[in-house]
């Protein structure tokens, strides 16, 4: 770059887009200064531009403003200006100061008045990006928060005062759309004085500040029977509405007269929840959970069903029978809990000890008994919920634990054949014929399909419809026999009721025999009166 020495000590340094000219494009002078360079050389070197430049420096060291051009002594807007070009086609000077000028500049400190030339950029536009987080959610639209708020009116009209718990029903059942057993659940929620009073203002402002006019059941429910400082329900939170249940439900009064077995029931029924729902098997219910599992549905249904029974998903009467008579039969002293000798009993002693042996490892579920070697009601719920439906996930997971002796989650037919020994063992003791292993590996394979034909993961269990059957054949000598026949009787039962689970059907046909068995007993001790009672209310 050339630099031309300006009055004062000024340097300006030279620019190809100072040039402008019209027979080069601006791209290909940049990209080759050099050129630039040489072309501004041999303008300079003209005799015309030497009087230019000398009548330039001469303003200059007048104080004549250098773009003040029209002062100068030379007319560099004629055709007298020299040029390498043609006529017509010279550049102009460039501006040495902002006024008039195109460019903008940005003022320098130090005495040259020179600066790099800057485009001028326009501020952005600031786009308002509406609020799309609610820590309680969306706030409901206007009409909706209103029309609630009249609803709400009309059910406080003429309680001034406020609500006992009693009347609260109508509130939890029509503006709640709650089951109408969450009815204290809600009231004690909102009451937290305890004064047995609940004003409009209170309802209104728990409803609407928690924003639960917007939220789903499943995730209303929740906020009820969680406790504040948990973000997960635990069996506790489930207790209060089925005590409300147990006394308000048509269904369940016959067993107020028996507390014990009302307590019972209410445990029955909050393992099963557990079992079905809690998939995680922490004992911490999530929100997540609730909403992926049938609770929220159940619930609506025995709210609305008379007959208990019908509600076959939790809340069902005849299964709490079954499986409470099935452990008080095995609990031959009436402590509470079962020991391996006390299961090895179970389905007239259909099962092999070395299933029941890695049951009390606590391998498939560790026990919530305090005892040890024993296994307490909830234990026993967990187990004979998956031995009487081991088509259901949870059984599912429940039993590949326990054939999986190295827990590397696959199923091995080293690992197969170690629960089969016992099985053929006792299939020659009853005069069975014997089934070789070989041939049951086949029919496993043939009936689960594997991704892998080594060996069998719980993918593949869980994607085959009869992958229960696999269990029985290795440890369930009863049903193992049962399947090989292939009883009509149920397989027609199955055809005509597909939606009923293998539990549903084994709990229907348990609570008949149960039924019978305490019918025929009463008889025997010459009860006058057995007819005249329920067989809905055995105890």
């Amino acid at each position: 770059m050339m630099e031309i020495e300006v009055v004062g000590g000024e340097m300006a340094s030279f620019d190809a887009d100072l040039l402008q000219l019209p027979e080069f494009s601006q791209l290909a002078l940049k990209s080759n200064p050099h050129l630039a360079e040489e072309l501004f050389s041999i303008w300079l070197s003209l005799p015309e531009t030497n009087k230019l430049v000398k009548s330039l420096l001469s303003d200059a060291k007048s104080g004549t403003s250098l773009n003040s051009l029209g002062n100068s002594s030379v007319n560099v807007s004629g055709s007298s200006l020299p040029s390498v070009f043609p006529a017509g086609s010279t550049p102009p000077l460039s501006p040495r100061s902002t006024s008039g000028s195109p460019r903008v500049s940005k003022q320098r400190a130090g005495p040259s008045s020179l600066a790099s030339p800057l485009k001028i950029v326009s501020e952005p536009v600031r786009e308002v990006i509406p609020q799309f987080y609610f820590k309680n959610g969306r706030p409901p639209p206007t009409e909706m928060r209103d029309q609630c708020v009249f609803a709400i009116d009309q059910h406080f009209y003429g309680h001034m005062d406020g609500l006992q718990v009693q009347e609260f029903k109508s509130i939890t059942k029509e503006i709640c759309k709650l089951p109408s057993f969450f009815s204290t659940a809600l009231f004690r929620k909102i009451d937290v004085e305890g004064t047995g009073i609940v004003t409009r203002d209170q309802f209104v402002d728990y409803w609407m500040r928690g924003n639960l006019l917007t939220k789903d059941l499943a995730t209303r429910i929740y906020i009820i029977l969680k406790r504040p400082d948990r973000s997960y329900l635990t069996q506790d939170d489930f207790k209060p509405v089925l005590r409300e249940l147990l006394t308000s439900h048509p269904g369940l009064e016959f067993l107020q007269s028996t507390p014990e077995f009302q307590e019972r029931y209410a445990e029955t029924v909050i393992y099963r929840i557990f079992y079905y729902i809690n998939r995680s098997g922490t004992g911490h219910l999530t929100l997540r959970e609730l909403k992926r599992g049938n609770l929220i549905a159940a619930m609506q249904h025995v709210d609305e069903e008379e007959d208990i029974n019908k509600v076959l998903k939790y809340f069902s009467y005849e299964h709490f029978y079954v499986i409470y008579c099935k452990f008080w039969e095995l609990d031959t002293d009436h402590d509470f809990f079962i020991d391996k000798e006390n299961l090895i009993r179970y389905g007239n002693h259909a099962l092999t000890y070395r299933i029941v042996d890695r049951i009390f490892s606590q391998v498939p579920r560790k026990f919530t008994s305090k005892v040890v070697g024993k296994m307490c009601y909830e234990d026993f719920v967990y187990f004979m919920l998956s031995e009487e439906d081991k088509s259901s996930e949870p059984a599912l997971e429940y039993w590949f634990r326990c054939i999986d002796l190295d827990g590397n989650g696959l199923l091995t037919p080293n690992e197969l054949q170690y629960f089969y020994e016992e099985q053929l063992h006792r299939m020659e003791c009853m005069a069975q014929e014997p089934v070789l292993f070989e041939d049951v590996l086949c029919q496993i394979v043939d009936m689960i399909g594997p991704e892998n034909q080594g060996y069998i993961t719980l993918r593949d269990l869980k994607g085959c419809k009869l992958s229960g059957n696999v269990f029985n054949i290795l440890f369930n000598l009863n049903k193992f026999i049962a399947f090989e026949s292939r009883d009509p009787f149920l397989i027609r039962q199955e055809r005509e009721n597909p939606t009923l689970t293998e539990w549903d059907r084994f709990a229907h046909r348990e609570y008949i025999r149960l039924s019978m068995e305490e019918d025929a007993e009463n008889v025997s001790n010459g009860s006058g009166d057995i007819w005249d009672e329920s067989l809905d209310a055995p105890f």
